[in-house]
């Protein structure tokens, strides 16, 4: 798209959602974001989850504010996007029209009630002097039928009656308007009637003559039809609707008082123009196509639109059109009613910043809070990713609010809110969950580390001074940490940990943070150490590799060796992987870490091979950060040249999360490896959301079973059901299955027959160094 477009559709108030062939969403913009209340890239990949077909409209659910549902407005259509064949939705959210629209219908159907009602017999004459208009009250007053008379001279005058009628209808035609005439007409029986007439022209806008209309009624009921005339305009002019009549060709003939009290024009302004000059340029020519469109098919359009006042005022209307046919089908006016819904919707944001936010720091209050910290574990759980928890308590808050006062602590609550705002990512929610209790949600952490690194920011956000009175004041910032899932896989458990850990810190002497840990005991391991020992563990020749071969369920043969990191730490001891790995990648330290084991296991395959040992694969694994330097496959080919290992003996390792949630960006670096012989695997595969449509188009060599399926393979029914499906999707896509943490005899026969490649795990070795690994292929070999 160019920028351009992109921005517009962004823009739409209507929700735009692109669908491609298999049903899952390729776009999605705000509005379409905001109608699921959801962020736009929460929709991103995820079934749409709806029936879609060109051409057609339908009705969907959407979630509400309030728990309930509401309904929004699909029309699809057919287009091509990205060279592939897709459904662009575009999605209205109607919930407030239909039961707004409740109230607007009654009104048209009490003004279509007086129309109906009008107890004066209406009779219009063409031209040629034919009836044009009969309506029911001319029926039950002269005994004939609309269809009896439409088209036909005017049956009521008689025969001897007709010269003179011409006479009148030449006066009436000329300009001389009938009032309150007193004559006979006969009825359908053949009996005179007496009744009072009043007879005008009707003119085209041209001002050629368009016939002469005339209203009857019998004087008997002359005070009732005046009253109840007289209660049509009270109607028309104090209803609080904007009413506005036009012709069939759309000038405006007739408005009211409330269309001048919400518009701004006079009737003298709009009377004979287009209702057009009321756009506010915020419809397209296809919305008001649209509108057209339905008012010609069905004789009524309602909805939401957006006009303008004369003072240039743009504002929200609710605006319902109706079609006035004559008794050949032809229309012959349109009537608009709308209200003004700037308050309506005024109120409801209201009414909602008053639920949802806190009045004094203009923070998200607890109820919010909530929302967000479970819509963020719900991403969290699905993205394999961690959620950082900050529960924050102002140190010597309760001693400034008894000694400045309220007024004073309320202003200081206020900077301090503005001070945590400023210390957190835009991604990041700041709650004030009452008093000088704060709360900060960190989405998408990359380790725990990164939960310390804000709290350190915020702390240092509080020591700086607060002007209150004319003197600086100093507080502090308690923060307890908890991190999802190792503090709790449950809102209610994190804020309940967080809080523990903040209490701890105010034990630890204020004005610091601590981290949950089970039991109350002290964080086991600072995470700035850790960098900072992590730093200097290459040089110190601290790192070192262990090896797992992989085996050929068929031949036993090794096929795969592959390296996993270790840091020996000289103080700490072995350190796992998983309390390092997360802070190298939040460090940034991955990328030289990454090339030093790609290098070393590299020179460690070719070692093997120049001793005369079989030829295997060696397998690395790999960070997203790796993959994401649009240098990488470069860096690759430099160390596969540097070590003189051929590009085919070579394997890399990504995480089925890790290649799911990034499979954009890194597609493009996974082929180029492809194309120099590397090949690629997808680790512990069945533990995230796979997109089969990804899937099939990246260049995927082998699946590994993550070793969770393996464990119960021989008893528990649900992993042999999954581990089943993985291996027939693998076989299927032509990808060599492998299934980890094999130990058991009775696993290995049930990989066997189901036609599963290799396998891997302490029934067959440990990770071992270079030298045993040596050993293991060696015996293999013999």
């Amino acid at each position: 798209m160019h920028a351009l477009a992109q921005r517009w559709i962004d823009d739409a108030p209507d929700g735009i959602v692109i669908i491609d062939g298999e049903g899952f969403v390729r776009f999605a913009n705000r509005a379409s974001a905001a109608l699921f209340r959801c962020g736009t890239n929460d929709l991103l990949g995820q079934p749409f989850g709806f029936p879609v077909a060109a051409g057609e409209s339908a009705e969907i659910e959407i979630p509400q504010d309030d728990g309930s549902w509401g309904t929004a407005e699909m029309r699809v259509a057919r287009s091509d996007w990205e060279a592939e064949g897709v459904h662009v939705a575009i999605l209205r959210d109607v919930t407030y029209a239909r039961r707004a629209g409740y109230a607007v219908r009654q009104q048209a159907d009490l003004t279509g009630a007086l129309v109906a009602s009008l107890p004066m017999a209406l009779i219009a004459l063409a031209p040629d002097k034919t009836v044009s208009v009969w309506n029911p009250a001319a029926e039950r007053l002269f005994g004939w039928r609309a269809d009896e008379v439409l088209g036909r001279r005017c049956p009521v005058i008689s025969a001897e009656d007709w010269p003179e009628f011409e006479e009148f209808f030449t006066e009436v035609a000329s300009g001389r308007i009938i009032d309150d005439l007193e004559t006979t007409r006969l009825t359908k029986s053949g009996q005179a009637v007496e009744v009072r007439a009043h007879a005008a022209a009707l003119r085209r806008p041209d001002g050629s003559i368009g016939g002469m209309l005339c209203l009857m009624a019998d004087n008997h009921e002359r005070r009732q039809a005046e009253q109840r005339l007289q209660l049509s305009d009270k109607v028309f002019q104090n209803t609080q609707e904007g009413i506005v009549i036009t012709d069939g060709s759309g000038h405006i003939i007739s408005v009211n008082p409330a269309f001048t009290a919400v518009t701004g024009y006079q009737p003298e302004d709009v009377l004979g123009h287009n209702p057009s000059i009321l756009q506010s340029g915020r419809h397209d020519a296809g919305f008001y196509a649209a509108m057209w469109t339905e008012l010609a098919r069905s004789g009524q359009w309602q909805g939401e639109i957006w006009n303008r006042r004369r003072n240039g005022e743009i504002y929200p209307e609710w605006l319902n059109i109706s079609a006035v046919r004559d008794g050949g089908g032809r229309i012959v006016y349109y009537v608009a009613v709308f209200s003004d819904i700037s308050l309506v919707k005024q109120n409801e944001e209201r009414l909602h910043r008053l639920a949802h936010f806190d009045a004094l720091t203009g923070l998200p209050n607890r109820l919010l809070f909530t929302d967000r910290l479970q819509h963020a574990l719900v991403q969290a759980r699905r993205s394999e990713s961690l959620v950082g928890l900050l529960f924050i308590d102002l140190d010597r808050f309760k001693l400034v609010n008894d000694t400045l006062g309220h007024r004073n602590g309320d202003l200081l609550l206020q900077e301090a809110a503005h001070r945590l705002a400023g210390a957190v990512r835009a991604q990041d929610t700041v709650a004030r969950l009452g008093g000088d209790e704060f709360t900060v949600i960190l989405p998408d952490l990359t380790s725990p580390a990164g939960g310390a690194n804000v709290a350190e920011k915020i702390i240092e956000a509080m020591a700086a001074p607060f002007r209150l009175q004319g003197r600086d004041v100093f507080i502090g910032a308690s923060v307890g940490i908890a991190v999802y899932p190792m503090s709790g896989d449950e809102a209610e458990t994190l804020i309940k940990h967080a809080d523990i850990a903040m209490y701890r810190a105010k034990e630890a002497g204020r004005n610091t943070y601590q981290y949950y840990r089970p039991g109350h005991e002290e964080p086991s391991r600072d995470v700035f150490e850790l960098e900072h020992g992590l730093r200097h563990a290459l040089e110190r020749g601290e790192l070192s590799l262990v090896y797992q071969p992989e085996v050929a369920i068929e031949t036993g043969q090794v096929v795969t060796v592959e390296a996993l990191l270790r840091w020996h730490h000289p103080t700490r001891g072995n350190i796992p992987p998983a309390e390092f790995i997360p802070v190298a990648e939040d460090s940034g330290l991955i990328g030289a870490i990454g090339d030093w084991v790609l290098r070393q296991a590299c020179a460690q395959n070719k070692a093997w091979q120049d001793s005369g040992l079989p030829p295997v694969r060696i397998a690395v694994n790999l960070s997203v950060r790796q993959l994401r330097n649009v240098r990488f496959a470069e860096r690759v080919a430099e160390i596969l040249d540097e070590t003189g290992l051929a590009a085919e003996w070579l394997e890399v390792e990504l995480t089925e999360s890790m290649i799911m949630q990034y499979a954009k960006d890194t597609m493009g670096i996974l082929w180029q490896l492809r194309s120099m012989g590397v090949r690629i695997s997808i680790d512990d595969f069945g533990t995230g959301y796979s997109s089969l449509s990804y899937l099939k188009r990246l260049p995927v060599d082998s699946l590994k079973i993550d070793r969770s399926f393996v464990e119960g393979i021989d008893t528990d029914a649900n992993d042999q059901a999954i581990s089943n499906a993985i291996i027939a999707l693998a076989n299927s896509l032509n990808l060599r299955v492998v299934a980890e943490g094999v130990e058991t005899e009775q696993q290995l026969w049930f990989l066997r027959d189901h036609a599963c490649c290799d396998a891997q795990g302490y029934f067959f070795s440990q990770p071992v160094d270079a030298q045993k690994l040596s050993s293991f292929l060696r015996h293999r070999l013999n």
